[in-house]
């Protein structure tokens, strides 16, 4: 006991600063991530946008995408203006572009607003990941990003059941409060003493020029760019959970079952979580990812601890997969609350060794040149994602574009989805002109298009980035 205490002593005040930034930034962000998708999809006399799901996706990964990306140009801007003044300049950006969401109902606008949060995000991220690399050592290294990485997750779970709580009032609320917790972070800045900086004896734009360089150098190594592909489709896969997983629970999955099971079993838990008319918010459900995280992350660490970086990958990757595509099998919300926790063990196996890994083939004149490229997949990863979550399932599982196409070969006609003719409005009249109740059609449109399909293609990502990365370990890989 006395060393583990040893060891927390070690660490400085702005070692706990940075840590509790990010905390509160991934409590404001995952608050409005989360919920993103529903919000851009719902009817919008249920406060949503009424988007489709094309526009949903291209706002969701190119915004992703940016925020991933730019780190790589951000981090040298962090570096040269300092650290302090830049994330206090995140914290503004962060703030501003929440407060704007609500206000922004049009595609246009709402995509140019996130463009300009994701901005914020990473201006912020590369300076926090920084901060924990510059004030632990080789000693506290090890638990130090381990303490960073518990932090995400319990932001991640936190935020976006506390906005769930503020959703029942109001979105707008949901926005306003991001905003909120992103501000506490700037009288918590005050206290933040900014690491020691290399002096950098080069103009900013030539940093820039060579960062790009740097990276040019790095993708030199074929076998190097094999390996950032093959988890770009990880990703893909991955970002499912955001993208897609909760407008499918919104459209498909009855959870008042879930909701008639809690009310017995945890009565206290369904005055929380449940809605009005006895269902539960398809982000709940979502959200017991990060919950399994916190609470089964050292154990799977432990476990597969001496596996191999590439071992653990091609594993999780696989059991990822197999998670990710059952949730999106069946209507039933209990079957996907197990394949959650299926996917999440292949996430805890997989997704931290990708760094590690990186970390480990890198040239050692190299390394901070490669880890430099760890985020290029999630970028990649990120915009397949989009297509998947946009046009795939636009085409093959959005209730809302089944149910027209439906219409259209029985000869009903009804109006065009506008302002004044929502989704709401659309269903009920469906309803009434095929003489069946909401439920009833639900299960028609189901059982005649079976929208579950869509799980096939996800699993043909999962499994095959699987294959990939088993094969390149044998035949790329000549120290294994």
């Amino acid at each position: 006991m006395s060393k583990k205490t040893n060891v927390f002593k070690k660490f400085s005040r702005t070692f706990w600063l940075a840590n509790s930034m990010e905390l509160f930034e991934r409590w404001a962000w995952y608050g409005v991530y989360m919920l993103l998708a529903n919000y851009l999809t719902k009817s919008t006399d249920l406060g949503g946008l009424g988007f489709s799901q094309e526009s949903k996706a291209m706002i969701m990964s190119v915004g992703t995408s940016i925020l991933y990306f730019l780190p790589i140009i951000t981090g040298a801007i962090a570096d040269r203006y300092g650290y302090k003044r830049i994330l206090l300049l995140a914290f503004v950006i962060y703030s501003i572009g929440f407060i704007a969401m609500p206000y922004c109902r049009s595609f246009g606008s709402f995509f140019s607003i996130f463009i300009f949060v994701a901005i914020g995000g990473a201006l912020f991220k590369p300076i926090i990941t920084a901060t924990i690399s510059k004030t632990t050592d080789d000693t506290t290294s090890s638990i130090g990003f381990g303490i960073y990485y518990w932090m995400v997750n319990v932001g991640a779970f936190i935020g976006p059941l506390v906005a769930l709580h503020f959703s029942k009032i109001s979105y707008t609320f949901v926005f306003y409060l991001s905003a909120v917790f992103i501000l506490i972070n700037i009288p918590v800045l005050y206290f933040y003493k900014e690491p020691e900086r290399k002096s950098l004896d080069i103009s900013f734009k030539k940093s820039i020029v060579l960062v790009f360089k740097n990276i040019w150098v790095a993708i030199q190594d074929y076998k190097f760019v094999v390996f950032l592909l093959i988890v770009a489709g990880f990703w893909s896969m991955y970002y499912q959970l955001f993208y897609t997983l909760p407008v499918f629970i919104h459209q498909w999955v009855d959870t008042s079952l879930l909701y008639d099971y809690l009310e017995k079993v945890f009565p206290w838990l369904i005055e929380k979580i449940g809605s009005p008319d006895r269902t539960i918010a398809a982000e709940y459900i979502t959200n017991i990812d990060a919950m399994y995280i916190i609470l089964f992350q050292i154990l799977v660490s432990t476990i597969i601890m001496k596996w191999k970086p590439l071992t653990s990958m091609v594993t999780g990757f696989f059991v990822c997969s197999i998670g990710m595509s059952l949730t999106l099998f069946t209507n039933n919300p209990f079957f996907i609350l197990v394949s959650i926790f299926i996917f999440g063990l292949g996430e805890m196996a997989g997704s931290p060794k990708i760094t590690e890994y990186i970390g480990k083939i890198a040239p050692k004149d190299k390394i901070a040149l490669y880890m430099g490229c760890a985020f290029l997949p999630v970028t990649l990863g990120s915009f397949l994602a989009g297509y998947i979550s946009g046009g795939v399932y636009g085409r093959m599982a959005d209730k809302v574009t089944l149910l027209q196409k439906d219409l259209v070969l029985k000869n009903i006609s009804v109006p065009e989805l506008s302002d004044s003719f929502t989704q709401t409005d659309l269903f009920n009249k469906a309803g009434e002109l095929m003489n069946m109740t909401q439920q009833e059609l639900t299960n028609y449109l189901w059982n005649t298009y079976h929208p579950n399909r869509i799980w096939i293609i996800i699993l043909f990502i999962g499994v095959f980035a699987s294959l990939l990365l088993f094969v390149y370990d044998k035949f790329l890989v000549r120290d294994n």
